[in-house]
C-alpha cells in the first residue's frame, strides 16, 4: 500500500506508521480541529490519500478509548480504486460536546483481503439451501 500526506498532516509533523507487531490497525489522525456537538456528525479530513492495493479493502474502524467518550466512526468502507483524501465520518453519541484537537489520533484503518466469489443469481427462494439456522435473525441464537 502506498500512502501520502497532505501539506496539513506534514505542518503537524505526523507520519503514517505500519502497525506495531501484534496490532491490527493503521492509526489515523485529524489534520483539523473540529467541535462536534452531541447527536450531531462531523466529516474528519485525515490528510491522507491512498492507494489501497486491488483485492484488498481499507476499513474504518473506532479507537477503544475515542469511542469510550462517546465518537464513533460511521461509513468507513475505502475502496481500492478511491484516490481522493481519506475522511473519517464520526458522530458523537455522549451527552457532551467533543472537541477532536489537530494531530489527534481517532480512528484506526483495517487493510484486508476482499473475498470475490462468482454470484449465481436465482429467481426461486425454493432453490435456496436449507441449513440448521434457518431464517433465524436477531437473537435467535440464544442471546
Amino acid at each position: 500500500m502506498r500512502v501520502f500526506r497532505n501539506d496539513k498532516l506534514r505542518q503537524l509533523g505526523i507520519e503514517f506508521r505500519a502497525p506495531r507487531p501484534g496490532d491490527a490497525g493503521y492509526d489515523l489522525f485529524s489534520a483539523e480541529n473540529y467541535f462536534v456537538e452531541p447527536r450531531k456528525r462531523v466529516l474528519v479530513e485525515s490528510g491522507l490519500h491512498l492507494e489501497i492495493p486491488s483485492g484488498y479493502v481499507g476499513l474504518v474502524k473506532d479507537r477503544s478509548s475515542v469511542a469510550a467518550a462517546g465518537l464513533h466512526t460511521l461509513a468507513g468502507v475505502i475502496d481500492s480504486a478511491y484516490r481522493g483524501e481519506l475522511k473519517i465520518l464520526m458522530v458523537n453519541l455522549a451527552d457532551e460536546d467533543i472537541q477532536i484537537r489537530a494531530g489527534q489520533k481517532i480512528a484506526q484503518l483495517l487493510v484486508i483481503p476482499v473475498y470475490s466469489a462468482p454470484v449465481e443469481i436465482v429467481d426461486l427462494l425454493d432453490a435456496l439451501s436449507s441449513t440448521e439456522r434457518g431464517a433465524g435473525g436477531f437473537g435467535s441464537t440464544g442471546e
